[in-house]
């Protein structure tokens, strides 16, 4: 054999090596940028499905916001309603006619004198306006003295040192007492559905 053959058979052999190198490092290539694909495919489903999560739980978010803004709105106007309505309602007891303005504080008076002692001093003070109806009803009870204003919308508050006891009977403590005893009531009436 002579060296001529020989380097020919090494090199033969050293490209035959270098072709099985060279496709083992394609296969592996191949490996390589296939499972990368694949990682790289995955990676953007789970982007993909977290970023239509966050849209989803975005979108939630600003549905339940603002379907309690409107709620809030909806509480809103009814207050502002309610309190048109009991602003009326106290415009009529100032605007009351004088028969029905009398009938109504001798009731209240009435009711409040019970709470007294016979020879009790008895102070009573009303609205400014009706300062005259009240002193003219005080004429039947003995020892009550009309004492002065309270601002008020009408009515009585009745005071004596001696039983120790003040009696709030204004229209105002008794539309209170009305209005919050029927405020569901009036707000259903308002606002049925």
């Amino acid at each position: 054999m002579s060296l001529d053959t020989v380097v020919e058979d090494i090199r033969e052999e050293a490209h035959a090596r270098a072709e099985d190198i060279r496709e083992d490092a394609e296969s592996r290539a191949e490996e390589i940028v296939s499972a990368a694909e694949a990682d790289a495919e995955e990676v953007l489903e789970e982007a993909e499905q977290e970023v239509e999560g966050e849209v989803e739980q975005l979108r939630e978010q600003r549905l339940s916001s603002a379907k309690l803004e409107a709620k809030q709105q909806r509480l809103e106007a009814r207050r502002d309603v309610l309190g048109e309505v009991r602003e009326a309602v106290e415009a009529e007891l100032v605007d009351l006619e004088d028969d029905t303005r009398e009938e109504l504080t001798r009731t209240l008076l009435e009711a409040s004198s019970g709470e007294f002692a016979a020879g009790d001093d008895v102070r009573v003070y009303g609205r400014d306006d009706d300062e005259e109806l009240i002193e003219s009803i005080l004429d039947e009870y003995d020892g009550y003295e009309y004492a002065g204003e309270h601002e008020c919308l009408g009515g009585v508050v009745v005071e004596s040192d001696q039983s120790r006891v003040r009696v709030n009977n204004t229209f105002d403590s008794v539309l209170e007492d009305v209005w919050e005893e029927n405020l569901r009531e009036i707000s259903t009436q308002l606002f049925e559905q």
